[in-house]
C-alpha cells in the first residue's frame, strides 16, 4: 500500500482516533524517514499498553504509510470496532486453533503486495517488571526471511503511563497530559540469514537481533539501561509450575 491508497476505512478511523489522541497526548515522534516510501515491508514494535496500537497507529499513518496489524480473532466481532478493523484490513488471529497459521499466511501475503505489516513480536504485552521488551516470538523473523523485506525496529514509550498493562480501571490515568513517544530505527540487516535453513536457531538468534535493535531504541527513549537478560514469559511460567509440583508433593 503506497503513500497514495490510504483508502476510506483508514481515513475514517483517524477522523475518529486522531482527535482524542491530540487532545489527551503530545508527541514525541522521531525516526519517520527509515518507513519506506514504497514497497512491502515490517515493523516490530514493543507491546507495553493497550492504547500503543494507537500510539503506533497514528504515527506511522502520519508518514503516509498505513499499518496493517494482527489482532486477536474477538476484537472483530466487537460491535463498531470490528467494522474498523475489518475495513482498514487489520489481520485477525485465532490463537490456539486450527486457523492460528492464516494470520501468518495473510500477513506474508500482505508484505508480498507491497503493504507494510506490523509485528508485536512479545505475541502479548509485556510482563517486564520494568516494562522492558520480552523474549519474543519467532514470527516475525520467520516472515521477514520468507519476504525478504525490510524490518524497521520501533519503540514506543508513553501509552503505558497512561494506561500500564494489566492495570484495573482505576489505575488508568490520562492527566497530567502524557507524551506520547515513538522512535523508528534503520532497518535491521537480516541478510546473513537469507541463505541459512530457517531452523528454530536460526528464526531465534535474528529475532534476537530485532528484539535488540527495539530493546535499543527504547532505552534512548528511556534514558535508562535495559536489563542485560530479557524477561522470558516461559521460563518463568515453567519455574512457577515447577515450584507448584514441589509444593503438591509435600
Amino acid at each position: 500500500m503506497s503513500r497514495r491508497t490510504i483508502g476510506f476505512w483508514y481515513r475514517l478511523a483517524a477522523v475518529i482516533t486522531k482527535p482524542p489522541l491530540l487532545l489527551l497526548f503530545r508527541r514525541d515522534w522521531r525516526g519517520m524517514e527509515h518507513i519506506p516510501a514504497d514497497g512491502g515491508f515490517i515493523t516490530a514494535i514493543n507491546h507495553n499498553s493497550y492504547l500503543d496500537m494507537f500510539s503506533y497507529g497514528h504515527f506511522q499513518y502520519n508518514t503516509g504509510r498505513v499499518p496493517r496489524f494482527l489482532a486477536k480473532a474477538a476484537l472483530f466481532k466487537a460491535p463498531g470496532v470490528g467494522i474498523l478493523l475489518r475495513g482498514t484490513g487489520q489481520i485477525p488471529v485465532y490463537r490456539e486453533s486450527s486457523n492460528a497459521f492464516g494470520a501468518f499466511r495473510a500477513a506474508v501475503e500482505a508484505v508480498e503486495r507491497g503493504e507494510c505489516v506490523a509485528f508485536y513480536p512479545e505475541g502479548t504485552l509485556t510482563r517486564d517488571p520494568g516494562q522492558w521488551p520480552m523474549t519474543a516470538k519467532t514470527g516475525v523473523a520467520r516472515a521477514a526471511l520468507l519476504t525478504k523485506a525490510p524490518v524497521v525496529p520501533v519503540a514506543q514509550w508513553g501509552a503505558n503511563l497512561a494506561m500500564p498493562p494489566y492495570a484495573k480501571e482505576n489505575k488508568v490515568r490520562f492527566f497530567p497530559r502524557k507524551t506520547l513517544q515513538v522512535k523508528a530505527g534503520p532497518p535491521v540487516d537480516l541478510t546473513p540469514f537469507y541463505d541459512k535453513e530457517p531452523t528454530p536457531e536460526v528464526l531465534k538468534e535474528a529475532t534476537e537481533i530485532i528484539m535488540s535493535a527495539i530493546t535499543g531504541l527504547l532505552e534512548d527513549l528511556r534514558g535508562e539501561r535495559a536489563p542485560e537478560k530479557p524477561y522470558d514469559l516461559r521460563e518463568i511460567r515453567a519455574q512457577e509450575r515447577r515450584k507448584a509440583a514441589e509444593e503438591g508433593t509435600k
